[in-house]
Protein backbone atom coordinates (compact mmCIF):
# COMPACT_ATOMS: atom_id res chain seq x y z
CA UNK A 1 0.00 0.00 0.00
CA UNK A 2 1.43 3.33 -0.90
CA UNK A 3 1.39 6.33 1.57
CA UNK A 4 -1.98 8.45 1.91
CA UNK A 5 -1.24 11.84 0.64
CA UNK A 6 -3.18 14.56 2.39
CA UNK A 7 -3.76 18.25 1.74
CA UNK A 8 -1.18 20.10 0.31
CA UNK A 9 -0.25 23.60 2.63
CA UNK A 10 1.97 25.88 1.12
CA UNK A 11 5.13 27.61 2.96
CA UNK A 12 3.41 30.62 3.50
CA UNK A 13 -0.05 29.19 5.33
CA UNK A 14 2.25 26.66 7.38
CA UNK A 15 4.41 29.79 8.37
CA UNK A 16 1.16 31.29 9.52
CA UNK A 17 -0.51 28.67 11.51
CA UNK A 18 3.09 28.22 13.41
CA UNK A 19 2.98 31.92 14.29
CA UNK A 20 -0.21 32.11 15.34
CA UNK A 21 0.42 29.32 17.64
CA UNK A 22 3.52 30.56 19.36
CA UNK A 23 1.58 34.20 19.25
CA UNK A 24 -1.51 32.84 20.52
CA UNK A 25 -2.52 32.55 24.13
CA UNK A 26 -4.77 29.35 23.33
CA UNK A 27 -4.07 25.97 23.26
CA UNK A 28 -1.87 24.65 19.58
CA UNK A 29 -5.19 22.28 19.19
CA UNK A 30 -7.15 25.02 19.01
CA UNK A 31 -5.72 27.05 16.59
CA UNK A 32 -5.74 23.98 14.69
CA UNK A 33 -9.46 23.66 14.21
CA UNK A 34 -9.44 27.16 12.97
CA UNK A 35 -7.17 26.65 10.26
CA UNK A 36 -8.94 23.06 9.63
CA UNK A 37 -5.64 21.70 10.60
CA UNK A 38 -5.00 18.04 12.12
CA UNK A 39 -3.53 19.27 15.57
CA UNK A 40 -0.37 16.20 15.03
CA UNK A 41 0.60 18.30 11.73
CA UNK A 42 0.33 21.94 13.31
CA UNK A 43 2.86 20.59 16.08
CA UNK A 44 5.08 18.80 13.64
CA UNK A 45 5.38 22.27 11.90
CA UNK A 46 6.07 24.14 15.49
CA UNK A 47 8.67 21.53 16.26
CA UNK A 48 10.26 22.00 12.60
CA UNK A 49 10.09 25.81 12.57
CA UNK A 50 11.51 25.53 16.36
CA UNK A 51 14.30 23.35 15.16
CA UNK A 52 15.23 24.90 12.07
CA UNK A 53 14.67 28.93 13.00
CA UNK A 54 18.26 29.55 12.90
CA UNK A 55 18.86 28.60 9.37
CA UNK A 56 16.20 30.96 8.05
CA UNK A 57 18.49 33.93 10.02
CA UNK A 58 21.44 32.65 9.26
CA UNK A 59 21.48 31.62 5.75
CA UNK A 60 22.06 34.76 3.67
CA UNK A 61 25.33 35.40 5.98
CA UNK A 62 26.30 32.00 5.61
CA UNK A 63 26.03 31.64 1.34
CA UNK A 64 28.62 34.72 1.69
CA UNK A 65 30.73 33.72 4.04
CA UNK A 66 30.79 30.58 1.19
CA UNK A 67 31.36 33.13 -1.61
CA UNK A 68 34.07 34.73 -0.27
CA UNK A 69 35.98 31.81 0.78
CA UNK A 70 35.28 30.29 -2.45
CA UNK A 71 36.55 33.34 -4.19
CA UNK A 72 39.85 33.43 -2.01
CA UNK A 73 40.39 29.21 -3.08
CA UNK A 74 39.67 30.44 -7.12
CA UNK A 75 42.42 33.14 -6.77
CA UNK A 76 44.83 31.01 -5.12
CA UNK A 77 44.55 28.26 -7.89
CA UNK A 78 44.85 30.93 -10.67
CA UNK A 79 48.35 32.02 -9.08
CA UNK A 80 49.44 28.10 -8.49
CA UNK A 81 48.76 28.23 -12.47
CA UNK A 82 50.63 30.72 -13.35
CA UNK A 83 53.51 29.99 -11.25
CA UNK A 84 53.49 26.32 -12.54
CA UNK A 85 53.78 27.69 -16.03
CA UNK A 86 56.33 29.90 -15.27
CA UNK A 87 58.50 27.04 -13.61
CA UNK A 88 57.57 24.64 -17.26
CA UNK A 89 58.85 28.26 -19.45
CA UNK A 90 62.12 28.11 -16.99
CA UNK A 91 62.98 24.32 -17.27
CA UNK A 92 62.01 24.00 -20.72
CA UNK A 93 64.29 27.24 -22.12
CA UNK A 94 67.60 25.24 -19.62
Amino acid sequence: MGRRHGKRYSPKFKFNVVLEVLKSDTADAEVARAYDVHPVTVSRWKREFLERGPEVFGGADEVKEYEDRIGKLERMLGRKEVEIALLRNFFSES
